[in-house]
């Protein structure tokens, strides 16, 4: 690897992850790009997370592990990682995670070539329109979001964010569960996000995920999504706004009638919460 190659800071954030972080651990390390450093924050800890956090501290000097005086949460965790790092890059592997070799190499290049672009998503299904890398405008970022195939439901493993622009614009929000999806609103309205392909990064799924409970938290979703799109920094036009707005109406209502014809009468609580929710916000902002 070249000395000029950017110094990549990849931040894991851990709580009682014994069962997997090693792996995680060793997924960065064998990356094929190795101009990084790897800064573990351990969130509080009761089982062996940090003590096998530590045993690759000792051996690989890229490796620093910190450690919370108090319990932070996911959120305000990621945000201490971040405040640690020196690399013009970072990059959010969790410790139940996993990264190819040649995950760093791939994101880096890509975003090199693209100096323009603020952050970058990847883990996403090909665009008809044109290969990857794809630069998306603010503009671009929503109309993709909303009218395309979606883009900020992705996790922070898929991101990778300049540091520069991360401290800009202060980091993630603290609401529990969706500051991922209020950050690449944020990180949308002012700066162009680049588009990457699948096959870099690896989400593991299991039982003790905190996302298996994230129907609870589907009207915080909804008051996030208004909040930037009726926000005057909202990069689309109003007529689109309405437009996205009406669409969304239209979709929970024949849900509604969809899963009530079906006898699925949890399923329609839900969406006549979220209808009402949908409404009360519409109303708010007129």
């Amino acid at each position: 690897m070249i000395s000029s190659a950017p110094l990549v800071s990849v931040l894991m954030t851990s709580y009682c992850r014994e069962k997997y972080i090693a792996n995680a651990i060793e997924s960065v390390l064998a990356s094929t790009y190795v101009n990084f450093e790897l800064i573990i924050v351990d969130d509080g800890s009761t089982d062996k997370t940090l003590e096998i956090a530590k045993d690759y501290a000792a051996k690989d000097k890229r490796v620093k592990v910190f450690i919370n005086e108090k319990n932070l949460g996911d959120y305000p965790n990621r945000n201490k990682a971040a405040s640690l790092a020196n690399g013009k890059y970072l990059k959010y592997i969790d410790s139940d995670d996993y990264i190819y070799p040649h995950g760093l190499q791939v994101l880096v290049s890509m975003m090199e070539a693209y100096p323009e672009a603020g952050w970058g998503l990847c883990s996403l299904i090909q665009d008809i329109r044109q290969p990857f890398p794809l630069l998306l405008s603010p503009k671009e970022a929503y109309e993709y979001n909303y009218r395309g195939p979606g883009l900020f439901h992705k996790a922070p493993l898929s991101s990778i964010i300049r540091k520069d622009i991360f401290d800009q614009i202060g980091g993630f929000s603290e609401i529990r569960m969706v500051g991922d999806f209020d950050m690449w609103h944020k990180l949308a309205q002012k700066h162009p996000v680049l588009l990457m392909p699948d096959g870099i990064v690896w989400y593991r799924e299991h039982n003790e995920q905190e996302i298996n409970s994230r129907k609870k938290f589907a009207v915080t979703y909804s008051d996030v999504k208004f909040k930037y799109l009726l926000s005057p920094d909202c990069p689309l036009e109003k007529q689109e706004i309405v437009e996205i707005l009406s669409a969304a109406k239209t979709v929970l209502v024949k849900q509604i009638i969809f899963y009530s014809l079906r006898l699925k009468y949890d399923i329609v609580k839900e969406h006549i919460l979220l209808l009402k929710n949908h409404i009360k916000n519409s109303q708010a902002k007129r």
